[in-house]
């Protein structure tokens, strides 16, 4: 038991391409949008990873065809 993560302990750290970073934005919304009223302790914690997260404005100027074919020719 020595060795779990405190609540309040960061568990993890991840670099994302703009790509990965919009997938990863736009899977967790449709998550958030998926729960319902029973599920408010996951929604919670959901909302607190969006909000680390870069705006919705950010997000939808990320172009994925364009940082998918640049990452094509990298």
């Amino acid at each position: 038991m020595d060795d779990l993560i405190a609540p309040d302990e960061t568990a993890y750290r991840l670099e994302l391409t703009a790509a990965q970073l919009k997938i990863v934005h736009t899977a967790l919304k449709s998550l958030f949008d998926d729960l319902g009223h029973e599920e408010r302790d996951v929604a919670s914690v959901v909302q607190a990873v969006l909000a680390k997260l870069p705006g919705e404005h950010e997000i939808r100027a990320i172009d994925l065809s364009r940082e998918l074919r640049r990452g094509d020719a990298a």
